[in-house]
């Protein structure tokens, strides 16, 4: 327990913590091939721990702790590997001098590890609202960090393994507010799932096994790729035990049967709702409304102040294979905030190159044989 401890509680003085560079999802990445490898800023030094040397942050004085990562480490092509640092590293990026230590730092560790490339997405703020749009700001800060990265030789990945955009809703204000600032058909939409009987409670570990399969049912009648079940019992069963992070189901229901669910996962008072899946049954009374207005509300109970509904278009227009889901997202009176993506270091860019090139390939015969296996567990092959 005092890896736990230590590591989040390091993590959680630091700009932006997010739930994907916590020892859990280190612990649940652990299980997938994956080795995760913690890096550590303070004001004079850099230093690297494994997971078997954690305990050693005891020995460090947090108030002069400027910057931490989360890196997750496979072997590729025996004595090559990847580095994927999922939403970090977390400092304050609006420091130059801070950031170009990291960054010259995340280089020279990359090529030591023989990395074919490492990896960062870290929710480094380009703009909000939609492009074009009369309420579109623009961020001089992320700008300029795109354009220190690219004068580094990193470049925008055409693997974008997180949502680089996403829809924010501020919590602090109040129920009413919150309502007042919701789309009129998203308030009707509420307002007859609960009318017509839908019920939402919270969600246990016995729950879990209908969940996958209604969550499996989603993804082929949505079109989209899951993985198979132990994978998001996993995930699921390691932030539920634990308290922060943490993650719990919110199930809808009619007449005691679940129609609809959402995952929620805390952290440092952000809610993040990250999994969604329903069943074809019900669908007329809109449970999937009242969900989210009821994970919006409890977590204002929790302390958190923004609700982040995960995932926008790359493309605000409706040729995005999520633009029928940000139209739901947007009516629930978010703001659209566009984020860095997913940007990689090669060290050397014939082996990425060749890397990039056989990768998508390999996946998409992947994709499609998760697509058959998922149809098997819902009984449509």
């Amino acid at each position: 327990m005092i890896n736990i401890r230590l590591w989040n509680s390091l993590i959680y003085k630091l700009p932006h913590p997010h739930f994907l560079q916590s020892y859990e999802w280190a612990q649940v990445k652990s299980k997938y091939g994956w080795k995760p490898i913690y890096l550590v800023w303070s004001d004079k030094s850099y230093r690297s721990y494994t997971a078997d040397h954690l305990d050693q942050l005891d020995h460090l004085d947090y108030s002069t702790i400027c910057a931490a990562c989360l890196v997750l480490k496979r072997t590729a092509a025996s004595r090559f590997s990847i580095l994927y640092a999922p939403k970090g590293p977390l400092l304050d990026w609006s420091n130059e001098s801070l950031r170009n230590r990291v960054l010259d730092d995340l280089q020279s560790f990359a090529r030591k590890q023989s990395a074919i490339f490492l990896k960062m997405d870290p929710d480094v703020v380009l703009g909000t609202g939609i492009p074009q749009s009369e309420d579109a700001r623009e961020d001089n800060g992320g700008k300029a960090v795109m354009s220190e990265l690219k004068r580094r030789g990193w470049c925008y990945s055409l693997d974008q393994i997180q949502f680089k955009n996403t829809v924010l809703i501020d919590l602090p204000a109040s129920e009413d507010e919150m309502l007042a600032g919701m789309k009129q058909k998203t308030r009707y939409n509420i307002r007859l799932a609960e009318k017509k009987g839908v019920t939402v409670r919270v969600g246990t570990k016995a729950d879990l096994p209908l969940l996958y399969k209604m969550y499996a049912e989603t993804s082929v009648r949505d079109g989209f790729v899951i993985r198979n079940e132990e994978y998001y019992q996993t995930v699921w069963q390691t932030f539920m035990q634990s308290s922060e992070p943490h993650a719990e189901p919110l199930i809808a229901e009619v007449n005691g049967e679940a129609v609809a669910a959402i995952f929620v996962f805390y952290f440092f008072k952000r809610a993040y709702y990250v999994y969604g899946m329903s069943c074809n049954l019900h669908r007329e009374k809109m449970p999937t409304y009242l969900l989210q207005w009821e994970a919006m509300k409890r977590a204002k109970l929790r302390g958190c102040l923004v609700y982040d509904l995960w995932g926008a278009p790359d493309e605000f227009n409706e040729s995005d294979s999520m633009w029928g889901v940000f139209r739901f997202k947007e009516g629930l009176g978010g703001e659209v905030v566009r984020t860095l993506g997913a940007w990689d270091y090669a060290p050397n860019l014939f082996w990425y190159k060749i890397y990039s090139e056989i990768i998508p390939r390999v996946l998409d015969v992947m994709r499609s044989r998760g697509k058959q296996k998922t149809k098997q567990v819902i009984g449509g092959a």
